[in-house]
C-alpha cells in the first residue's frame, strides 16, 4: 500500500502556533496604522452634533456635483475632516485639496448649522467603513436625522436582461431605507442588482438604526471626472433636501468648467 502525502492536519498545526511577541507588535501597529480618526472643528467639537440633513458624496464624481452645484465658500464652512490609511489611499488633515487629492471633509450650512455635507474621495477599506461609520454617526445625534447618499459605479455593474451595451449611460437608480417615505427623483434599483462598499454600509447602518435614508447611485462607463457623469446627478437638485441649497445654474456651470480644468492640469503633469 503506497500513502499518498497528504496535508491534512498541518493547518491547524500552524494555527495551533503560538504567536510570538514581534507578530503581536506587527499586528498592532499595523491595526493602530489602520485606524479612522474624525476631527471636528469649531463648534462642533461639542458633541453629539444636532444634524437634520446629513448628505454624504462618495467618489470624485459625487464629490464634484456637490462642488459644482452646492458648495461655496460663503454659505458653507468646512467644520470636520476624517484621516485614514490603507493599500490605496492616505488622506491628512489638510482641507486644502484638489479634486485629484484623496480626502474626506465635512461641511456645515452656516446659515443653518443642522445641515452637514460630506465629501469622500477616498477609499474606506473594508475593516475601515464600521470604524468610519461609528466615529461619523456615533457624533451625530440620530433624532430627526435624514441621510441622502450619492455615489458612482460600472454601468457593467448593473444587472439586466437586456444589453448593457445598449443602456443610455451614465443613469441614476435609487435605494432607500424602509423608513424613507419622501417621493425619490429617479427609478428605484431591480433586483437582483446590489450596492457595495461605502455606499452600501452607509445605507445598512441607517436601515439597522431606522433613519430615513435613500441612496443614488449614477451607472457610468467613465471611472475617471467627467462631465457627464457629474451633472446625471442634476434631477437630485429638484429634491426636497437639495432644492433649497443649490446653487445658481450659470455659476454652478463656471465652477464645474473649472473644476474639471484643475483636474486636466494636475493630470497632465503625470503623462
Amino acid at each position: 500500500v503506497v500513502v499518498a502525502p497528504s496535508r491534512a492536519g498541518l493547518d491547524e498545526e500552524e494555527e495551533a502556533r503560538e504567536e510570538t511577541p514581534e507578530d503581536r507588535e506587527i499586528r498592532r501597529e499595523i491595526e493602530k496604522k489602520r485606524e479612522v480618526d474624525v476631527l471636528w472643528t469649531g463648534s462642533c467639537a461639542q458633541q453629539p452634533l444636532v444634524c437634520s440633513r446629513f448628505i454624504v458624496a462618495i467618489g470624485r464624481n459625487a464629490a464634484a456635483f456637490l462642488s459644482s452645484f452646492i458648495l461655496d465658500s460663503v454659505c458653507w464652512e468646512v467644520v470636520g475632516v476624517v484621516k485614514l490609511w490603507n493599500e490605496w489611499c492616505r488622506t491628512s488633515n489638510t482641507t486644502n485639496v484638489l479634486p485629484t487629492d484623496s480626502f474626506c471633509l465635512f461641511y456645515r450650512l452656516i446659515s443653518d448649522p443642522t445641515v452637514l455635507l460630506c465629501q469622500c474621495s477616498c477609499y474606506v477599506a473594508e475593516d475601515q467603513q464600521f470604524q468610519w461609520l461609528e466615529k461619523v454617526f456615533g457624533s451625530m445625534q440620530k433624532k430627526g436625522l435624514q441621510v441622502t447618499i450619492l455615489s458612482t459605479c460600472p454601468v457593467a455593474d448593473y444587472k439586466t436582461q437586456e444589453s448593457t451595451l445598449t443602456l443610455v449611460s451614465p443613469f441614476l437608480k435609487a435605494l432607500k431605507t424602509k423608513e424613507f417615505q419622501e417621493p425619490v427623483c429617479c427609478p428605484l434599483l431591480e433586483q437582483p442588482n446590489i450596492v457595495r462598499d461605502l455606499p452600501a454600509a452607509v445605507l445598512s447602518y441607517c436601515q439597522v438604526w431606522q433613519i430615513p435614508a435613500v441612496l443614488y447611485q449614477c451607472y457610468t462607463d467613465v471611472i475617471k471626472l467627467d462631465t457627464v457623469t457629474i451633472e446625471a446627478f442634476k434631477p437630485l437638485l429638484s429634491s426636497k433636501v437639495l432644492k433649497s441649497l443649490a446653487k445658481d445654474a450659470s455659476e454652478s456651470t463656471k465652477v464645474l468648467k473649472k473644476f474639471l480644468t484643475t483636474s486636466e492640469t494636475h493630470n497632465n503633469i503625470y503623462i
